[in-house]
């Protein structure tokens, strides 16, 4: 069954037109609430929100739509996706949603759910949820109608969480960490956790006001974090996304890492005292040095599909704890279920801490391989997997890079366009033969 709604990470779109209207979101929560009520009599659901002015409109939809199939819910506010997800499981309730858009601007919001696990629901899951939303209401008569009440405590409870994640015996005292929460849903959480465990905190991105999440600033938006970072001599600089579960880190020189590179690092740390890592998940996108630098190091690595449930169901089907992206989508399983910024930024952290080496004392080993992007607009009707001037000339850059970079070819989900990606130890050898490819697709 094709999926209408659902995409790659809930629901998603621009506020006011279809599907993030008012009168949908309730049908969905409807839905959703007639799915729980299969296997459950009186389903419990969270529902967490960014930072965005419509979050008001949607909440009380979500509720309202729960509460007319018999089902309770229970409000958190503003609270990161990985904090709903944590909550979720922690209060044992049938199902956690997420009200956000996560890195898009505040014109959009979207829809995404937990599992009673805190871990992302299944894809025949949502297509339950499709085929309800194809068929009449049931409303549920005033004996029977769900219940609303506020956890007033729900950010105090993620706070301790994530700092339950950090060594006890370790702490951040004398450093000195600038937070941007991309006036999202972490900017009353952030600070107070890295303040809690001892760093003198400078906070930009924390001052919502319904309209600016993650403009210019937060995890997509890094230059207002390197430019402060260097203004106030920080140590280090962690910037979030709007929702929160995405991580990018800079250090005191203003020098930005990537989830490549934190993911290499958070693996390095435990291998230097003497955990076992039996190996890792990256995507198609990670960049080739940190696959032979884990494979220097004996780790397997393993690329799953773009994006960070397939990562994580890469890291399920293995029963390894280590995955992530390159955009900061970073997984470690043995510390929570989810993909979460602030548990990130605590696994790097206490890695410097406890080998008193800085980010990029840890990471001098690591190049990255310089990477060129082009996007090829596909003519109607072409075939691009059955033209024989690309597979002839992926061949002959394959064997030019002989095994010291490497080629990646994909459609994009969403446009009709070619994505082009080359990858290899010269930068101008990268260009070249990306341009090259792009031509070959481009004479059919």
């Amino acid at each position: 069954m094709t999926r209408t709604y659902f995409g790659t990470d809930g629901i998603r779109g621009t506020v006011g037109q279809p599907p993030i209207t008012p009168d949908f979101v309730l049908r969905l929560a409807h839905a959703v609430g007639r799915v729980l009520k299969r296997t459950e009599q009186r389903p419990t659901v969270l529902i967490g929100k960014d930072t965005r002015i419509s979050g008001y409109m949607l909440e009380s939809a979500l509720e309202s739509g729960f509460n007319s199939a018999g089902v309770d819910v229970v409000l958190l506010g503003p609270l990161p996706t990985p904090g709903v997800a944590y909550l979720t499981r922690a209060q044992r309730a049938s199902l956690g949603v997420v009200i956000s858009a996560s890195h898009n601007a505040y014109p959009d919001n979207g829809i995404k759910f937990f599992s009673r696990q805190g871990t992302k629901l299944s894809d025949e899951w949502e297509q339950a949820v499709e085929a309800a939303l194809q068929e009449p209401p049931v409303w549920a008569d005033s004996a029977t109608l769900g219940k609303a009440r506020r956890l007033d405590d729900a950010a105090g409870r993620y706070i301790e969480f994530c700092k339950s994640t950090f060594a006890n015996d370790l702490t951040l005292r004398g450093m000195t960490i600038v937070v941007d929460a991309a006036h999202g849903a972490a900017y009353h959480i952030a600070p107070k956790v890295f303040h809690e465990l001892g760093a003198e905190v400078i906070c930009i991105g924390c001052s919502p006001d319904g309209l600016n999440i993650n403009d210019k600033v937060g995890a997509t938006h890094p230059e207002a974090l390197v430019a402060a970072v260097k203004a106030h001599g920080a140590d280090v600089g962690v910037a979030l996304d709007g929702d929160a579960d995405r991580l990018q880190l800079v250090d005191a020189d203003g020098r930005l890492y990537n989830g490549d590179e934190l993911l290499y690092l958070m693996t390095a740390d435990r291998l230097d005292h003497g955990e076992v890592v039996p190996g890792v998940v990256g995507t198609l996108m990670t960049n080739m040095a940190v696959e032979v630098a884990l494979k220097a190091r004996g780790i397997e690595f393993v690329r799953a599909k773009v994006g960070d449930r397939y990562v994580l169901e890469e890291l399920e089907k293995r029963g390894w704890l280590l995955g992530g992206e390159g955009s900061g989508h970073l997984l470690a399983l043995d510390k929570h279920t989810t993909g979460d910024g602030l548990i990130s930024a605590l696994q790097v952290l206490k890695a410097c801490v406890r080998s008193g080496r800085s980010i990029a004392q840890l990471l001098a080993g690591v190049q990255l391989f310089p990477q060129t992007l082009l996007n090829v607009r596909l003519q109607a009707g072409q075939d691009w997997k059955k033209s024989d001037t690309l597979a002839a000339e992926t061949r002959r850059v394959e064997a030019e890079l002989d095994g010291h970079g490497r080629v990646l070819i994909r459609p994009s989900g969403t446009e009709p366009v070619l994505r082009i990606m080359v990858e290899a130890r010269d930068e101008a050898q990268a260009r070249t033969a990306a341009g090259r490819l792009a031509a070959a697709v481009e004479a059919g």
